[in-house]
């Protein structure tokens, strides 16, 4: 890696931070460019690309506008292979002709970057070019959800929310502008992708005609795809050209256009999360009937409200269903429990009474999906629960979904369902979610 910009009297300019991020933190051999020299810290600073003794992968360029049409003819002519623009002060500024010759100097050279206007590429493990400081970084473990944004912020702010619920990232990339790689390039790219299972995209905008062809790669892509569109707005579409120089659209078109071809659209960014959980877990589509289990009748008014709200079908069970699921429970719950769906097992309720209920509903025919509404501070509930559900799922393979509150205290519950594959929410409405991801065909 090259980075070119960094100063010698300047630690805290971008590209300074750049360049130690990767030298010190990532297994890359990272070299420091500006057109003074010098040394730093007794390293040293090469005046051009070409100066560097060994063939350069990545240039990353954070010099100001003015200089990077000739630091990219200076990249390609020294056959560097692709370039991290992260400067500012192109199309989103009104230099769009800047900007346009930037393209048409790397297209003619066969030449990809990414930008410019933007953070780049955080590679778990590999390499960084945020030009964020490490110890203000909130890194997410590595993992299989793919992120790429037009806006860096935002891409930070969702990888401390995965941080926090332990999503895991394969990649996440800034493009900024876009002005070469786009996400329909990239779309593409982490479809073939083995360490990519999930693929998010924060979408600003399209250029003309651009949205249809990416939706129709989404609809022909093997693996889900999240939509979360910014610009929703009148006022945020000129938010949206102000920062990216992106043409929004109308959203309400947007919106309608990838319900047509079937694209799972998050509409904040709390489901957002909730799709990323369920989808890596479950990455299929199932019709949306789903039985609902729990210890308390006003959790399970609370979920059936949600499903109502999305249109998520929650079932009446035929009354042979009813008998069987009473005839499982404990005695001292039979008369008391709430059989039809949701299912209230009350208070009372002990580990086996959920395990048994979960064995008779995986098989049957009339419901595709479980959701769990765990409380774990139930008098008859152990820290096993959790591990004794996901065994049921282990064996019968219906999806399961589970509602644990976050707290510490709750952690061995919560791990003895992720443990075995079962997505867990911290929250009713996020449960919920997680089914309403699923109800998508595969080819989404």
């Amino acid at each position: 890696m090259a980075v070119i910009g960094v100063s010698t009297t300047n630690d805290r300019h971008p590209a300074n931070v750049i360049y130690n991020k990767n030298r010190h933190r990532y297994p890359v051999e990272v070299f420091a460019v500006n057109p003074r020299g010098g040394s730093r810290q007794g390293e040293c600073v090469f005046t051009r690309i070409s100066e560097i003794p060994t063939p350069v992968d990545l240039a990353v360029i954070a010099a100001r506008a003015e200089y990077v049409e000739g630091i990219m003819a200076d990249c390609i002519k020294n056959g560097v292979k692709a370039a991290v623009i992260v400067s500012g002060g192109f199309a989103e500024s009104g230099r769009s002709d800047l900007q346009e010759r930037l393209v048409q100097m790397a297209r003619e050279a066969d030449f990809p970057f990414i930008g410019p206007n933007c953070l780049g590429i955080y590679a778990p493990g590999q390499a960084d070019t945020f030009f964020l400081a490490g110890e203000r970084m909130v890194l997410p473990p590595t993992g299989h959800v793919a992120l790429i944004s037009q806006s860096g912020g935002i891409l930070v702010d969702q990888m401390i929310k995965f941080t926090a619920e332990e999503v895991g990232l394969s990649i996440a990339i800034s493009i900024g502008n876009k002005a070469l790689i786009r996400e329909l390039d990239l779309l593409e790219a982490l479809a073939a992708d083995p360490r990519t299972q999930v693929i998010v995209f924060y979408i600003e905008g399209f250029g003309r005609n651009e949205g249809r062809r990416f939706v129709e790669a989404v609809r022909r892509c093997p693996k889900p795809v999240v939509v979360i569109k910014a610009g929703k707005s009148r006022a945020g579409s000129r938010a949206v050209s102000s920062h990216t120089a992106s043409m929004a659209g109308d959203y309400e078109v947007f919106s309608a256009v990838l319900a047509q071809f079937k694209v799972l659209e998050a509409k904040n960014e709390t489901e957002l999360l909730s799709f990323c959980q369920s989808l890596l877990c479950y990455p299929r589509n199932i019709e949306g009937r789903v039985g609902i289990v729990t210890g308390s009748g006003g959790h399970g008014a609370v979920a059936v409200d949600y499903c109502s709200d999305l249109g998520i079908n929650v079932p009446n069970f035929s009354p042979d269903v009813q008998a069987n699921i009473k005839t499982l429970l404990s005695t001292s719950i039979q008369n008391i429990a709430a059989i039809d769906n949701p299912i209230d097992l009350t208070g009372s309720a002990v580990d086996d009474d959920f395990v048994n209920v979960a064995n008779l509903l995986s098989q049957a025919e009339d419901v595709d999906c479980l959701l769990f509404l765990m409380l774990p501070y139930l008098p008859g509930i152990t820290s096993d629960v959790g591990a004794r559900l996901g065994q049921v799922y282990q064996q019968l393979r219906k999806p399961m979904m589970a509602y644990v509150p976050l707290v510490e205290k709750y952690r061995m519950i919560i791990d003895g369902f992720e443990f075995n594959g079962i997505p867990v929410a911290n929250s009713i409405e996020g449960a919920v979610q997680m089914v309403e991801a699923l109800r998508r065909p595969p080819s989404c």
